[in-house]
């Protein structure tokens, strides 16, 4: 038994929900070895290969896992998948002698790794689909919500929170599109042996009336799962790189929606922030600190996501011929790895969302501060609409706006309006009466909202539309 006197991974207690961690267990692991011990005996056995009471027996003994027992001799043999067999056939005194007849490690090795990651972006799926349920409640409610916009992190026009969460959940719902299509496209190697060519099915079934192919399809269908048409000892690795990009193309998601709270959450700005509970400490030396940490969580644990791609990409690249073993350890911590940091910044995110705030006076002070400025476009368009030369008075508002600034720098009131309001050259097209309303800035958001509001009703039709599908 394992304890906090050795190294753990934080993956095995910190970080992942409970069903993730047990989907990439090493007992889970061992049981789904063995479904796929017991699927080719039954076909061996419809092909007249095995009796019925050597099935029998392997099936009575299916979930009897022994991993102590399986590492006892994993120490004596050095070689863990024939360790897992022997246990197993020691278990079954009529059945032990035909487990894994046949097969090659990998053929039920990498069967074994489809099931997982089939199943492991199910829960990411059904993770996103509830993330993005929740967003689209937030996007409604905030549609309308007007606040100023930056570019370059400066003050630009304004939009609206509903709009700014919409493109979030835009980015989002591309990536739940492109996980269902690498979750659709998951393939188990099958049962083709050594290098890939079925000879050792093939001999044993020469007298038997069965092919290789129909044994493989028989076993395949037990296991409710497709096999790559075509395969060298393993199945092709570049599946890995694909699901591991759809992970990162998530996190990609996640890291630009939490980096922009932490922004908006910083007291200059101040317009956003996450849930801090009220016994939460933001620091173990200033006590006033409420920091983002749940953000910057989310920040640093996408960032190794991202990097975990290349090693897939390698490990793609760099199987040479019919196959190298330099991948074999670094996935059994890359595929768990990776979903499991998915799988907590998912559970994080889905917080942050439902409960983060959005505080009306920081929001409608920049708006006075800022959007004063971009608001000056609704003057320009206004004055060249009355007849005026839009680029002598685009200088005009132009110098007025370098006078504000270095105003608001000083710590000064904004004196834009004031300064508009007394220009002839800008009152002789637009009255000094009218140029209050036209620097309204929450009145020039545009069709933020309706966008907004159309974006979460896309969100929903297409969850709807999606419920009774695979992975959801």
């Amino acid at each position: 038994m394992f304890d906090h006197e050795t190294y753990l991974s934080p993956l095995t207690w910190r970080y992942g929900g409970d069903a993730m961690r047990r989907l990439w267990s090493e007992a889970h692991k061992r049981r789904l070895l063995r479904r796929v011990w017991v699927a080719l005996a039954e076909a061996q056995h419809a092909a007249g290969l095995v009796s019925a009471a050597q099935v029998a027996d392997l099936r009575a003994h299916q979930d009897d896992i022994d991993i102590a027992r399986a590492e006892a001799i994993e120490q004596e043999i050095r070689h863990d998948l024939m360790a897992e067999i022997k246990t197993y056939a020691e278990q079954c005194p009529i059945g032990g002698a035909i487990i894994h007849l046949g097969a090659t490690s990998m053929d039920i090795l990498d069967n074994v790794d489809a099931l997982r990651l089939r199943d492991a972006l199910d829960l990411v799926i059904d993770q996103l689909a509830n993330l993005l349920t929740t967003l689209a409640d937030r996007i409604e409610a905030e549609a309308h919500t007007a606040t100023i916009a930056f570019t370059h992190i400066q003050p630009a026009e304004p939009t609206t929170i509903g709009y700014r969460l919409a493109q979030y959940a835009q980015d989002l719902l591309g990536d739940l599109e492109e996980l269902r299509r690498v979750r659709a496209g998951v393939r188990g190697k099958g049962l083709k042996g050594a290098v890939g060519t079925s000879a050792s099915y093939t001999q044993l079934l020469a007298d038997s009336g069965w092919s290789a192919r129909q044994l493989e399809e028989h076993v395949m269908a037990t296991l409710g799962l497709q096999a790559f048409p075509v395969a060298t000892q393993t199945y092709p690795r570049k599946q890995d790189w694909l699901v591991l990009n759809a992970l990162a193309g998530v996190c990609a998601s996640l890291h630009k929606f939490a980096f922009d709270l932490r922004i908006l959450q910083s007291p200059p700005f101040g317009e956003w922030s996450e849930p801090f509970g009220a016994r939460q400490v933001g620091s173990s030396a200033m006590p006033f600190k409420r920091n983002p940490i749940t953000a910057e969580n989310i920040d640093s644990l996408t960032r190794l996501v991202a990097a975990l791609p290349r090693v897939a990409w390698d490990n793609a690249a760099l199987s040479l011929l019919e196959r190298t073993l330099d991948d074999s350890a670094n996935r059994r911590l890359l595929l768990p790895e990776a979903f499991l940091l998915t799988d907590e910044v998912l559970r994080r995110s889905q917080r942050l969302v439902a409960e983060m705030r959005f505080w009306s006076g920081p929001i409608a002070r920049n708006l006075r501060d800022y959007g004063v400025f971009a608001a000056t476009e609704r003057v320009l368009m206004a004055a060249v609409q009355a007849g005026g030369d839009r680029q002598a008075l685009h200088e005009v508002i132009r110098a007025h706006s370098l006078a504000a600034w270095a105003a608001l720098q000083a710590g000064q009131p904004n004196p834009l309006a004031e300064l508009l309001t007394a220009d002839p050259q800008i009152t002789q097209f637009v009255p000094a009466t009218a140029v209050p309303a036209l620097l309204d800035a929450g009145e020039h958001t545009g069709d933020a909202a309706a966008r907004a509001l159309e974006m979460a009703a896309h969100l929903r039709a297409t969850l709807a539309s999606q419920q009774g599908h695979d992975g959801v």
